[in-house]
């Protein structure tokens, strides 16, 4: 029987959240930042955290989180490319939210490309699933889910970059949060699996060793990018 281990829930969505946070802190101090190479390489590094800590780190410890009742491995290539599409989106849509004045058409078009990134990135996290079983969806049920991502997407940068705040900045990472899990969870209970007693294909990247990557990889991004936010404070409070 199908059900999820709810601390894995529950840290899907810490991770989603924290994720978002390093995001959009890093982001707030673009303001200081003069146009070039290092405003480009903050959205790039602001993106990467979003898009691999937030968005794909969050989908893979969802997906650890949920009990299939049978083993599942993951195709590498096609996982790959799950987290450069979150990414991307992310790139797009921060370089729209992060504009110095920064209308409510931009947040919704920075949203839109977030929300989607969101969904591009599960559907095809779950394409990469090689289980025993054929899966469908519920059409609907995919659309909502679509939906949800976006329109809480374009909240949460409109709440985050409104007034640049480290309350708005805080709101808008836990409404992220509530962005992609809320996407994640409904796309989940529109998916259906029926075992169809076919070998799984050899090459995949297992339940155990994903959770190690996930881990490591969210761990290090979030210390390296806070890293990143703590030496320019410095900066910009000595000038140095």
């Amino acid at each position: 029987m199908h059900h999820y281990n709810l601390q894995l829930v529950l840290l899907s969505y810490v991770v989603a959240a924290l994720g978002s946070f390093t995001a959009l802190r890093l982001i707030g101090d673009l303001a200081a930042v003069r146009p070039g190479r290092e405003r480009t390489l903050t959205l790039v590094t602001a993106a990467a955290v979003m898009g691999l800590g937030a968005i794909w780190a969050m989908h893979f410890i969802a997906m650890l989180a949920y009990h299939f009742g049978m083993p599942v491995t993951y195709d590498i290539p096609l996982t790959a490319a799950s987290a450069l599409v979150a990414v991307v989106a992310c790139f797009m849509g921060l370089s729209l939210a992060a504009r110095e004045r920064p209308s409510m058409m931009n947040f919704i078009t920075s949203g839109s490309f977030m929300g989607i990134g969101v969904a591009l990135m599960h559907y095809m996290g779950m394409a990469a699933m090689r289980m025993a079983a054929y899966m469908w969806y519920d059409g609907a049920i995919a659309a909502l889910a679509a939906l949800i991502a976006i329109v809480a997407s374009i909240a949460a940068l409109w709440i985050a970059f409104k007034h640049r705040g480290p309350v708005q900045t805080v709101v808008g990472a836990l409404v992220m949060g509530v962005a992609v899990c809320g996407m994640h969870y409904t796309g989940m209970a529109g998916a259906h699996f029926e075992p169809n007693g076919q070998p799984i294909q050899s090459g995949g990247l297992g339940g155990q060793h994903l959770a190690v990557v996930v881990f490591a990889m969210a761990a290090t991004l979030m210390a390296v990018v806070l890293a990143r936010v703590l030496v320019r404070q410095r900066r910009l409070a000595t000038g140095f």
